[in-house]
């Protein structure tokens, strides 16, 4: 499997952003991580060695990124607008610097899939969510998308605008729907097992429903915790049956 490691000083977070590149084809798969790991976490822990066919056969080309969470939601000493001040730094980031790099490591037309478990799910989605126009879907893994869950009791406007849970049922911009709509891969899944919340999966579906926006509810079961044996499998079942 071809590995490249890379990075660049970014301009929307003002610090050294390094990003893991693996394979050489398919389309972009862009795994944001959990809470406060970094851009080789799903490495560490042998999601990339689950994805090796689909890289080696050219089905997927990976992109991992580093969290900012441990600099904003996670940083307990930190003030929560600043906090959400570098939520929309790091959102910046992503669009203006990734997914160009992205585009220029693969081409204009390769579609561009979001991805994350726990509290990348909800970056994932978000993103998604926000820029449907350059976003082509997203596989979102044991998520919960009220970003409430994360912000300890701190509530503004942009805290209200990246939790998806939020904004949505309020959403009635058609440049947004219209683009929304047309991704047939939004893939909402959740386990059942220990420290699994399927409800908020649930209810974060009922939301897209009343929407009008297609989507994938997938709960599994009772067998399957909020951990990365659950993802490893996850994962590579939706790569494999559904693109």
């Amino acid at each position: 499997m071809k590995r490249e490691l890379t990075s660049w000083y970014s301009p929307s977070v003002n610090k050294e952003m390094p990003i893991a590149t693996y394979g050489d084809y398919g389309f972009a798969l862009l795994l944001i991580p959990t809470a406060a790991a970094d851009y080789l976490e799903y490495e560490r822990f042998q999601m990339i060695d689950s994805l090796a066919h689909f890289i080696d056969s050219g089905k997927i080309k990976v992109f991992s990124i580093d969290s900012m969470n441990n600099e904003s939601w996670m940083h307990d000493s930190m003030w929560g607008e600043h906090k959400a001040i570098r939520h929309n730094e790091f959102n910046n980031y992503v669009f203006s610097e990734v997914i160009p790099f992205i585009k220029n490591s693969t081409s204009q037309e390769t579609p561009v899939i979001t991805c994350g478990a726990s509290f990348g799910a909800l970056h994932s989605m978000n993103l998604f969510l926000k820029k449907p126009d350059i976003i082509n879907g997203v596989i979102a893994m044991s998520g919960v998308y009220d970003l409430h869950e994360y912000t300890k009791g701190f509530n503004d406007d942009q805290v209200y605008f990246n939790s998806p849970m939020n904004y949505m049922p309020n959403l009635t911009d058609t440049w947004y729907l219209d683009n929304i709509r047309k991704s047939n891969h939004i893939h909402i899944l959740s386990g059942s097992g220990s420290y699994e919340d399927p409800q908020a999966s649930r209810d974060f579906a009922g939301v897209l429903y009343n929407k009008g926006i297609t989507y994938e509810l997938d709960i599994w079961g009772e067998d399957m915790t909020h951990d990365w044996p659950t993802w490893r499998a996850m994962l590579p079942h939706y790569i494999g049956s559904r693109f």
